[in-house]
Order: structure tokens, then sequence, then C-alpha cells
């Protein structure tokens, strides 16, 4: 399953679809690849660091825009030098395609 997952645009999950698991969710984290991990089989994490506080709260507001206007928000973890990403789809308690979505279109953002 080849895909340029950041040129998709997240869609909203509006219930009632099962996360995804087994060899799609595998295939989804290999391309995605960056370091990318999944945390307790239903959550996509990745922690960056940086520097110093001041480009970690840069990043984190460049991941907060990109959140804005995909619609999709997640879960960011900000201290000094370090910005960790947590996604995932709230309504299924799982991983759908818009959370690698989103994961990649984080990986295009300057640090």
């Amino acid at each position: 399953m080849e895909c340029d997952l950041a040129s998709k645009e997240c869609i909203p999950c509006k219930g009632g679809v099962p996360p995804l698991a087994g060899k799609e969710l595998t295939e989804l984290l290999e391309n995605l690849g960056n370091a990318w991990e999944i945390e307790d089989g239903k959550k996509l994490a990745k922690e960056y660091k940086f520097k110093n506080f001041r480009e970690a709260l840069a990043f984190t507001n460049r991941v907060g825009d990109l959140a804005e206007a995909q619609g999709h928000h997640p879960d960011i973890h900000l201290s000094w030098g370090r910005v960790k990403i947590i996604i995932w789809t709230h309504k299924i308690g799982g991983l759908t395609e818009s959370d690698f979505i989103l994961a990649a279109k984080a990986e295009q953002l300057p640090r």
C-alpha cells in the first residue's frame, strides 16, 4: 500500500467504523516512517527534539495551525526542547487513515 499520505486531506470520522488493525495498520505505519510509533495499540505518537523552548513552542504552534486547517486535533505535549504529538480518532478509540495523514503532514512542517 504505497501512497503519499501528506497529499491527502483528513476526513472527519462520524463514528461507527472499526479502528484500523492488522496488516492495514502495519502498512500505514511503515509508509509513514520517520520514527512514528503506535502506543497502546490505538494511538500514533512521536517526540520531536529542539534546541530550546522557543523552537519547540514555534513547532507546537505550527502543529496547532495544521490541526485547525485539517479539522483533526492531536494531543500536543510541550516541554523544554521537546514536543510530543499523540494522534488518534477519539470517536472510535483507535486509528483511521486520517490520523496517518495528519502525522505525515506534521512531518512536512518546518522545524
